[in-house]
């Protein structure tokens, strides 16, 4: 057991789980006592993991099912589908993984060089950080001698100080020492989840004749078999949103399937129109 000195955090989990109840009497119990780790409420990256995993998820699996459901409606061999398929899938998910670590990297590169700034600042010109410190927090509604009293006492932690300017005057979190190992890992997880996910589409066409004999199912068989897969899947992803998004996980399953429906429908038709078209050409 940690000693009593280390218990300084918040239980996040049981706060969010009194809070969802609207319990008064569980969430004070909650605050109450303190739990080992760090004070930071977010104290555990899961929350961001899961978001990466869910929304790479949702783009890898849309993407595939609009060109699932475009060659079905070209009424390509499913073959063809397949080879399309999983060469897209492929190249999508390294160019997605890619980009989130480097959207991810750059971003906490700007933010370093924002607190360089600003640390800077403070140690040569600790006034005029101070007057605008002030100036915020009496905007936000602090009378000018509170504002005055508060600042004054934070401006006496120069780090801590320093990092409370960058929320507050440019809306910046300071990164981690470790961020771009985390960037490198939400990159990956982004890359894991478009393959995995953006499989599913692929699935009819790989595991129901299989199942149910080759020679059984049509093109339309398979497509259909696609569909129920990419369906289920879909809702399932939209459902494991409601982890980090305030709303019910069948409401929130039910609009990702919704969205899917509609991607499919616009690239099916597509195919469709394009298919005679260009034949017709």
């Amino acid at each position: 057991m940690a000693p009593a000195s280390e218990m300084t955090h918040v239980d996040k989990g049981k706060a969010q789980a009194a809070y969802s109840a609207l319990d008064v009497d569980a969430s004070a119990a909650t605050h109450a006592t303190r739990v080992s780790g760090g004070h930071d409420e977010d104290h555990s990256n899961v929350g961001s993991r899961l978001k990466t995993l869910v929304f790479g998820g949702l783009d890898g699996i849309l993407t595939s099912f609009a060109i699932v459901s475009s060659c079905a409606g070209s009424e390509m061999d499913a073959r063809v589908v397949l080879l399309l398929g999983a060469c897209n899938i492929l190249a999508d998910a390294l160019a997605m993984g890619v980009g989130e670590y480097l959207s991810t990297k750059s971003s906490d590169e700007y933010a370093r060089r924002e607190r360089a700034r600003e640390d800077w600042e403070m140690r040569n010109h600790p006034e005029g950080e101070i007057d605008e410190m002030i100036e915020i927090y009496v905007q936000r509604g602090m009378s000018k001698a509170d504002a005055t009293t508060v600042i004054s006492t934070m401006s006496k932690y120069h780090d801590f100080f320093v990092d409370v300017m960058m929320v507050e005057e440019l809306g910046l979190q300071v990164p981690e020492p470790d961020s771009n190992v985390e960037a490198a890992k939400d990159g990956f997880l982004m890359f894991l989840a478009f393959v995995c996910f953006g499989s599913m589409p692929l699935l009819g066409y790989v595991i129901s004749p299989r199942l149910l004999g080759e020679r059984a199912m049509s093109p339309h068989d398979l497509f259909l078999a696609a569909c129920a897969v990419t369906s289920v899947t879909l809702f399932a992803l939209g459902a494991a949103k409601s982890s980090f998004v305030q709303g019910s996980a069948l409401r929130l399953g039910a609009e990702t399937l919704a969205l899917g429906a509609l991607c499919a429908s616009v690239a099916y038709s597509a195919g469709v129109v394009l298919s005679a078209a260009l034949g017709g050409a």
